[in-house]
């Protein structure tokens, strides 16, 4: 083996272990998993996220079969869902569910564009969504502090679902996706619905 496939070799190994860690819920981020799976190896070189984020997709893949591509369609069906009775927010999916890289244990996670936030909490109670939780919650990005209001609940089928409420004025602001490194799109309700038709396990990867 020469070097450069030695090279390819242990970084594989470094992002699949710190994927491995990451699915059995040994570690919850992914500079630690990728910290800790660097020096089981004796490496100091770490893979990007997206390449442990590849690894975790295929590792889920592995370990739930089928019945993952199932989770996934009914997750996204649930999302359709409370989307449509928060149609008046510019709901939009996010996260694995958008992505379609959910597995066992995945939120839906939404957001939505709402002055005050509370009135997010209050039309869900009104359509009997069983809300578990509401709370203003500091998020770091680059160094700087935002405060973001996240509402937790739950779905019929007991998924869990995370909801972040958004001023208005963030309503078609561009982000860009800590793992995976390209543009947070997700699917608006109608872009949803069309995906459920078409193909309800679509994955969106970069």
């Amino acid at each position: 083996m020469n070097s450069t496939d030695y090279a390819y070799d242990v970084r594989w190994r470094v992002s699949r272990e710190a994927a491995t860690l990451l699915y059995f819920g040994a570690e919850k981020e992914y500079k630690q998993a990728k910290l800790r799976a660097a020096k089981t190896f004796g490496v100091h070189f770490l893979p990007t996220n997206l390449e442990v984020a590849l690894e975790l997709d295929k590792i889920a893949d592995e370990k739930e079969g089928s019945t993952r591509r199932e989770n996934l369609a009914l997750m996204r069906h649930e999302a359709f869902k409370i989307m449509q009775l928060l149609d008046a927010y510019y709901p939009l999916l996010i996260g694995s569910v958008w992505r379609g890289t959910a597995r066992f244990g995945s939120d839906i996670d939404i957001a939505v564009y709402a002055d005050p936030p509370e009135q997010i909490v209050e039309l869900l109670k009104i359509s009997n969504v069983k809300v578990q939780q509401a709370c203003w919650t500091k998020v770091n990005k680059q160094g700087i502090t935002y405060l973001s209001y996240h509402v937790y609940a739950q779905t019929d089928t007991k998924n869990r679902l995370e909801i972040v409420v958004r001023s208005p004025d963030e309503a078609g602001k561009r982000r860009k996706c800590d793992i995976f490194g390209d543009e947070i799109k997700g699917l608006k309700t109608l872009e949803l619905e069309k995906l459920l038709k078409e193909n309800a396990t679509r994955q969106f990867l970069p």
